[in-house]
């Protein structure tokens, strides 16, 4: 009997496109899940566009969220908590917080945290202390951490050109707090331009799945990436099987996305890989 899973999901939310809970929340619903999103920002768009409207709610309004859930007394039934993007240092306070309250009624939930902070390329792109933050406080209540390439190396502090650099990174990280890292964007310079990899490592295996490299430049595919991971770890317990029902998902929407000559997921028009992935990508083991 598959258990049921309700995920609470700290983050942003867009009316328009598909990044923060606007990512995670239909996937995850379609997958059997129960989502409790509670919404960071409240934007017409991701920023990505250059232009928004809409309002960052303050820290007040997400604790009195998270609070309004506790009073109803279910916290109990909360089998994961989610965080992304985070726009102060403040914000990761109430992240804490909240984990802090769940861990009191469930010592083992999980908490997956994605380091949103920085990309290969463009370095960083969040608030001065942002990094630093989730370096020396985040990162100690993680039980996954999803950093990408650039995220890695900072986390790190080490660069990764192989993939023994990168089992060594993570391994600094596990020592740091989290159970599992999973990179979600590889890069290896033997074959930057043609395939990226995802890797799963936990401090008794390392699994990588490598796929084709498809030219298109999306937000939110890291959302996505950390949401069905966190679901898949829940329900089979181990990473070769989260990752490989994660990447398999996640690649045949970014192919359908570009397909579709899209700027944003096409999450509804790809809904059915959600439940039946397109292509199925298998885990080699690497440790």
């Amino acid at each position: 009997m598959t258990m049921d899973q309700s995920i609470l999901s700290i983050q942003s939310c867009v009316s328009y496109g598909h990044v923060g809970n606007s990512a995670v929340t239909f996937p995850l619903q379609r997958l059997g899940v129960e989502v409790w999103p509670i919404h960071t920002v409240l934007f017409s768009n991701h920023t990505g566009y250059g232009q928004w409207g809409g309002r960052v709610f303050d820290i007040a309004a997400v604790r009195d969220v998270f609070l309004g859930i506790k009073e109803r007394g279910v916290l109990n039934k909360c089998s994961a908590m989610l965080s992304g993007y985070m726009g102060s240092k403040e914000l990761g306070n109430v992240m804490i917080e909240a984990i802090l309250e769940l861990r009191k009624l469930n010592p083992n939930i999980i908490y997956c945290c994605d380091p949103v902070m920085g990309d290969v390329g463009r370095g960083f792109f969040v608030k001065e202390g942002i990094p630093e933050f989730f370096k020396e406080e985040m990162i100690k209540y993680a039980t996954i951490i999803t950093p990408n390439h650039f995220e890695l190396e900072y986390l790190s502090d080490q660069k990764v050109n192989s993939i023994e650099d990168a089992i060594e990174a993570s391994n600094k990280i596990l020592s740091k707090g989290p159970q599992v890292v999973l990179i979600t964007s590889l890069l290896l310079k033997d074959n930057l331009t043609s395939n990226i990899s995802m890797m799963a490592v936990h401090k008794n295996s390392v699994y990588i799945v490598t796929t084709p490299y498809i030219p298109i430049t999306l937000n939110g595919t890291g959302d996505i990436t950390a949401a069905l991971f966190t679901h898949f770890y829940l329900k089979y317990k181990t990473i070769e099987k989260a990752l490989e029902e994660t990447i398999s998902r996640v690649f045949s929407i970014i192919e359908e996305t570009h397909k579709e000559n899209s700027k944003e997921l096409v999450l509804i028009k790809s809904q059915n890989y959600l439940i039946q992935p397109k292509h199925f990508f298998k885990a080699e083991k690497v440790k």
